[in-house]
């Protein structure tokens, strides 16, 4: 997660997919960032990492693990204030919790789906 937890700002991005290996490079050469390994006990998964200054700026993830009932594509990590008043919020607007709230870096998240179908992470540092 980001060094800067402010609720409201997308603290993480990353990305949940078969081929995480296979992801991690195609970004290495299309945006040139650079890597480092996440163990994650059996296999690692990889924390994207700017070309000039290695500072950490997305995941690319297995679907495997505690990863594995997240979705695909990107997943932005919103940061909130309390997570399962956010997660209640989401119920009542019209959107679903489609992960429930369970622990992160320290934190807690769950994934939501909004209205219009789309796919995020609240996050509660």
């Amino acid at each position: 997660m980001s060094d800067n937890m402010q609720v409201g700002k997308i603290g993480w991005i990353d990305m949940t997919v078969g081929d995480a290996g296979g992801l991690r490079d195609f970004y290495k050469a299309v945006v040139g960032w650079g890597s480092e390994n996440v163990s994650m006990g059996d296999y690692s998964d990889y924390s994207m990492t700017m070309p000039a200054n290695d500072e950490a700026v997305s995941g690319i993830c297995h679907a495997r693990g505690s990863n594995a009932d997240l979705p695909s594509g990107w997943l932005i990590y919103i940061i909130v204030e309390d997570v399962e008043a956010s997660a209640a919020a989401c119920t009542e607007h019209g959107g679903e919790v489609i992960i429930p709230i369970k622990g992160l870096a320290g934190g807690r998240f769950c994934v939501i789906r909004d209205p219009a179908g789309s796919t995020s992470a609240v996050y509660q540092p």
